[in-house]
Formats: structure tokens, sequence, C-alpha cells
């Protein structure tokens, strides 16, 4: 079995909704069946009570134009949501089918979905993995009772609960993002060009530089030194007009940061809200965890109570991490992912639920957001150093 393992800070504790439990009996060799050889490589990065895990399929020497993948667990993990697959569990039998985009898998090729879960003390490797009934990753195949004149009976394929959100295909760049920039045109020291460096209301220690020494992609970020103190606050502004987006707006950009969030309030992107006195719409975070921030009546998603900040997720230190976001100002809703995945804490989906967003509904929200700055802005005394990069911006979800 291919398995490497790695523990990680947590990730997102809410996902997708996953499909029924339901039992599946393997396909047969057909227009979809794997070859010999599969191979499914599982990549769990566990914590403390729960887990993500990716997990590549490739076929080997035969394309699929459809593909289940079976495995087992010998111990207490248990899945709660998956991205970019279908996937159910009933007992220890995890089945995995493809999306709607991605079934279709050339020889030598490979897809990629994930899950997350929660674990108890016993979490021993996953085991069984297989592809439209075929023993992947070196096994043997599974012995059959079947006489050899008898067709092999088939279960039809089991009606499954659809995900509340679309499932979504890989970007390939930044596809028709109105704003996508990786910082690779700035020549000088200091952010220039389509970037100003901005100290809104005040003007003290906090610092903006292009880096050539860290970046997610190409050979420059933006560095952010972000000091303690309201007044050290810096960020880089998008020159660019982007009230043009329209009402719905899905931002991604890449951060990386070297200080855990700390308890009181910072934040790190800012866009202002022509709706809202041209006050900011903030994301940054507090108590630890990443949130988002009405600068006009100061209102959190999620509310800063226990069962509240339980909702989100820190941002993880010292790696690259993908955010992305929508905003809709024609519904007053607002989604979060982290690495791809969502995070409940970070939804308003319209329909006010305490702990979560019901601050945020106190009033009608229907922003009008007209650009985007990166930065740092702390209101007590923590400090940060922060790089940014690979940012976009436009009217479709742009993806990691």
């Amino acid at each position: 079995m291919r398995i490497s393992h790695a523990r990680l800070a947590p990730l997102a504790a809410a996902m997708v909704t996953l499909a029924a439990a339901v039992g599946v009996a393997p396909l047969v060799a057909g227009p979809a069946a794997a070859a010999q050889g599969c191979q499914i490589d599982y990549r769990p990065n566990e914590w403390p009570g729960g887990f993500t895990a990716t997990v590549r399929v490739a076929p080997g020497d035969t394309p699929l134009s459809a593909w289940t993948v079976i495995w087992t667990y010998p111990g207490d993990q248990r899945i709660t949501g998956a991205w970019n697959a279908v996937v159910s569990q009933s007992g220890t039998t995890v089945t995995a089918r493809n999306a709607a985009w991605n079934g279709s898998v050339p020889a030598g090729g490979a897809t990629e979905f994930g899950v997350q879960g929660t674990v108890g003390p016993a979490a021993p490797a996953p085991t069984g993995f297989t592809l439209n009934g075929v023993p992947c990753n070196g096994a043997p195949p599974a012995p059959t009772t079947a006489p050899p004149s008898s067709p092999v009976p088939t279960s039809p394929s089991p009606t499954t609960t659809p995900s509340p959100t679309p499932t979504l295909p890989p970007p390939t760049g930044c596809g028709s993002a109105v704003l996508c920039d990786g910082f690779e045109s700035q020549t000088g020291p200091t952010p220039a060009g389509e970037w100003s460096v901005v100290r809104p209301d005040c003007a003290g220690a906090g610092t903006a530089a292009v880096d050539t020494g860290t970046a997610h992609s190409g050979t420059r970020a933006v560095r952010i030194d972000g000091a303690g103190g309201y007044c050290n606050h810096v960020f880089v502004r998008a020159n660019r007009d982007l009230g043009t987006l329209g009402a719905v707006r899905y931002g991604r950009f890449w951060v990386r940061h070297t200080t855990a969030l700390p308890a009181d309030h910072v934040t790190l992107l800012a866009m202002t809200d022509a709706a809202d006195g041209n006050r900011d719409l903030r994301m940054g975070g507090q108590n630890g965890a990443l949130q988002w921030n009405r600068a006009s009546d100061d209102a959190t998603l999620p509310e800063q109570s226990p069962a509240g900040v339980a909702l989100s997720v820190p941002l993880p230190t010292g790696r690259w991490s993908c955010l992305e976001f929508l905003v809709d100002g024609g519904t007053g809703q607002l989604r979060t992912w982290l690495d791809g995945v969502a995070i409940t804490g970070l939804t308003a989906d319209g329909v006010p639920t305490h702990d979560l967003d019901g601050q945020w509904y106190n009033r009608t929200w229907r922003p009008q957001l007209t650009d985007l700055k990166l930065g740092w802005e702390s209101y007590g005394g923590a400090a940060d150093t922060l790089w940014f990069d690979d940012v976009a911006l436009g009217t479709t979800r742009i993806g990691c």
C-alpha cells in the first residue's frame, strides 16, 4: 500500500455535505474498468480528533470513463465531508465515486479528491483499496465464486444526495479572472505599478516590500512586516477599478505567515464597501481563528462566542495556504474556503444562525465592494510577518 503520513495544523471543521451511506457491489470490467497495476495514494493530515486526506487515483494503463474507489478503515475514522468526489461510509467501508467533471482519466494519468473526518485514539492506515472492483497497490485479484460462464451480477448505481455546493474542476491559471497577479512584473523593492502601498487613517511602523526570496510561485511575492498597534497597519492595494466586477465577487490569494493568529483582533484583507459608508469588509482573525469583520458596526463572522470560534479554523503558520472567498452582494451571502475546504464559521448563508451569522444579519447586508487590499492591521499589540502571492478576483470561482 502506498501511504504517506504527515501531521499538520487543523484544517476546516466543516465540509461539503456527505452523500447517504449505501452498500455498493464492485463494478465489472468494461468501459470504466481499471487495469491491473492501479495505484491509490492516500495522504492523510492528522491532528487530535480529526483528519483530512488527499486521495490520488492512478488507473494504470487503461483509461477510465468513470471510477469508484473503495477502502476500509481498520480503526475508528469516520468521514464527515469530501471534495471532488461523492463519498459515503457504511461501517468501516468507504466508497468514493467521481464527480461529474473528473470521471475521465487517461491511461497513465491520475486524478485527486479529498475527505475529512473525525478520529479517536485508534487510527491505523486504511486497507483494501480497489478501483472499479480491481485491487490496487499490488494486491492480488479478489477471488470470485461466480462460474466462469456465468455473468457477474452488478448493483445499479445508487441515488445519492447532491452537495449544496457544486463540485468544481481544478483551475488552470486564473481563467477569466479580472485580476490575476503573481507580482512577477514588480521590478523594484517596493510594490508599484498595479499596486500601491497604503496606510489608511494613520502611518506607523508597518512596511510592505517585494520579496524575491520567498514566493508561492515564480520568484516574487509581497512581504508585509506588520507591527503591533493600530497605526502600524500597512496594505498593498490593487490600483485597477474592481467596482466593475458586479454583485458577485470570487477571490483567491495565497498567504504565508510566521506567527499564529492572536487572541486580539487583526486584519489581513480589506475591501471598501460603497454600500456601507465606504467602510471596509475585513478578513482576519480573533481568538486564534480566522474571521470576517464589518468595520461599520464591528459585527463578526462567526460570532465570538466559544461555540462560534469553534466553527472557524486557525491559519496555519510556516507554509503557504490558499484562501478563497465569495461575496454575493445581491443576496448578502458570503463563503470562504481554506485550501479548498469550506469553513462553516466563515459562511453567511442568508439565514441568521446563533453563534454563526446571527450577529452578521442584525441588519440588511448588501455589499458593493470596490477594491482589494492585502496587508496587516492590528487592533492590539499583535505583530506578524506575512507574504502574499498569486492573487485573483473574478466573477466565477478561481480555485487553488
